[in-house]
Parts: C-alpha cells; structure tokens; sequence
C-alpha cells in the first residue's frame, strides 16, 4: 500500500463558503487512490464535513498594509509543525476543479518543490515566460528543512521595503523566489493543470459562439481571477456593472456544473 500523504487547502473570509470545502474533499476521495489526509486551514469549520480535518490559522505576521487572513496565510502552511503536517503534501485552492487522477502529483519528482508555472497573457512571453508559479496547486514536504525555510524567508522579508515588489499583488511571487532560495523547484507538466480562462475558453471572437472545453489529459482546473466557476456555470458576459473584456466571455458550461455538483 502507497504511504498516507496529506491534502491541505485552505478558507478564509466570505467568498468561498463551507460548500467548497467540502466538494473539494468529495473530489480528492474520487481520484485519489491512496490513503490521504485532508486538511483545511480556517477559522471557520462551520459547517465542513467531518472528514475534513480543520485546524487554526496562524496569528497575523503583520504583513504591512493587509489585513489578516489574506493570501499570504499561504505562507504561513509551510511552518514546521503546521496542524501537525508530516511529508508529501499537496495545497489545492478551494476553488479548483479535480477532473482526473491526482496519484502522479505524488510520484512527480519526489522531495522537490512543485508548482504550476503561472499562465501570463502571450505578450507577456514573447521572449521567456517568467519564472513564477501560480500557487492554486503545489506540493512540499511538510516538516521539512526546505518547506520551514520558506516560512523563515516570508518572516524575514516581509517587512524588507526592497522587496515590496514581491508581496505588492499576493504571496505566489514571494513564495516562488522562496522555493527557488531553499531547494529545487519542478513546473507540473502543462498538461496536467489547466486554467480555465486561458486553456479551456475558446480563443475570441469562437469564444461567443463555442462553449469551453477542458483539455483531455487535465486533472485540476484552476479557476483563478475571472470567470469564477459560478461564473463559468453561467455564463460569463458581464460583472458588478463592468464590461467584460472580449477574450474572457464565455458561454455557460454544463460540465463545470456536472463536475461541480458531483464532484
């Protein structure tokens, strides 16, 4: 039997309620085969299933001008000793998609940091795609001196003025650099993550006309910014009075509903 490894995601605030949790735990016990524990940093268990195991977040860091929780509580889940945490273990947002087997997340070069390397808009990497990860699905081993280390780099950076350009817009920048600083860091191969917007909605102006597709070989499905996956359930034209750039409508999706109701 494969050994126990660990499940963390993490809630906090008012967007992402109970329910995310949960079908999200329903979906890891659909394409997980071996034993797994689940964990869900928040301090709102309310309302969770009771096979999700909930532990507190850390007291706030003090990162300068955020209010705590926010995203960088990301951070903070690489702390040795972090609700007890032991070996391979894989953070998933809760907003994610599982569409097939997540056991090769696992095997994937065992012991190194692994991260989606982040989608950028193609005339953003018209030379290189730059180094960045995009932290909706990464693996560490927890407990480790290499996982610990990043922690220690977020506590001794954070309030460093010369690296404001790392925290400006959220943790997955800082965390890639510290990934990078502490030990060696693997993209998941593209074809297991995907990203909603970039991969599974068809380029503009077929986007009008044809409804998204995910790719055949993706297993998690990163909805990150704009369309959510109510969004995408509905359809995606227009949000809070604003218009919606052309690239980015989608029609509404019966499948992110099927897989978001039967995880």
């Amino acid at each position: 039997m494969s050994e126990k490894v660990n499940v963390l995601c993490a809630k906090w605030g008012v967007k992402y309620g109970a329910e995310y949790v949960n079908r999200l735990y329903a979906g890891v016990a659909r394409h997980l085969d071996r034993p797994f524990r689940f964990v869900c940093a928040t301090n709102e268990p309310e309302g969770i299933r009771p096979e999700v195991e909930c532990a507190p977040l850390d007291a706030d860091p003090h990162v300068k001008d955020r209010h705590w929780p926010n995203i960088h509580a990301k951070l903070t889940l690489f702390r040795r000793g972090f609700a007890g945490l032991e070996g391979p273990t894989m953070f998933l947002d809760v907003d994610v998609l599982l569409t097939g087997p997540l056991d090769k997340f696992f095997d994937y070069h065992p012991g190194d940091f692994c991260i989606i390397h982040n989608w950028v808009e193609r005339r953003k990497a018209i030379f290189r795609r730059p180094p960045i990860g995009n932290s909706s699905c990464f693996r560490f081993d927890a407990g480790s001196d290499a996982a610990h280390g990043v922690y220690e780099s977020f506590l001794r950076d954070k309030d460093d003025p010369s690296l404001d350009r790392f925290f400006r817009k959220g943790s997955q920048k800082f965390q890639t650099r510290a990934m990078f600083e502490r030990g060696n860091v693997r993209w998941w191969p593209e074809e297991w993550v995907c990203s909603f917007k970039r991969q599974c909605i068809p380029v503009w102006p077929l986007n009008r006309f044809i409804v998204p597709r995910p790719p055949k070989t993706a297993s998690v499905i990163a909805f990150h910014g704009n369309p959510d996956i109510p969004e995408a359930i509905d359809g995606f034209y227009w949000h809070k009075g604003r218009k919606i750039p052309p690239h980015l409508t989608c029609l509404p999706t019966p499948w992110v509903k099927e897989r978001w109701e039967n995880p």
